[in-house]
């Protein structure tokens, strides 16, 4: 399956991955961290989550040196934050989250189906 992962930046994308993350049983929340830097992470105990950050990504060159047609060719979950920047097809389901600042501390959360339902 394919998440992927929208919002301004502290909107609470790695946040939610996360709990994905431990709520698949890849990693515990405190293993698994933004990446930021590194691009893509691999999470593997009991399921397999590869979490993608697209932030940094200026071009296409960028995106092919990923190795994200490998990733794809696996059973997992790939949650990508930033996916605007990811122009791969994939034949996967897909689900798109939206998060939004709200008042204070909250969060709006728009969850959509890859027939484009709101879920």
């Amino acid at each position: 399956m394919l998440v992927l992962l929208s919002g301004d930046l502290g909107a609470g994308k790695t946040t939610l991955t996360k709990g994905i993350v431990s709520g698949i049983g890849a990693a515990t929340e405190e293993e698994v961290t933004s990446p930021t830097f590194t691009l893509v992470h691999r999470y593997d105990r009991e399921g397999r989550v590869y979490h993608v950050d697209l932030y940094r990504i200026s071009g296409l060159h960028d995106l092919e040196t990923l190795g994200l047609e490998d990733v794809f060719s696996e059973n997992a979950v790939v949650i990508v934050e930033w996916p605007d920047k990811l122009t791969l097809r994939v034949d996967w389901p897909v689900v798109r989250i939206q998060l939004e600042h709200g008042a204070e501390d909250s969060r709006r959360i728009s969850i959509v189906d890859d027939a484009g339902v709101l879920i």
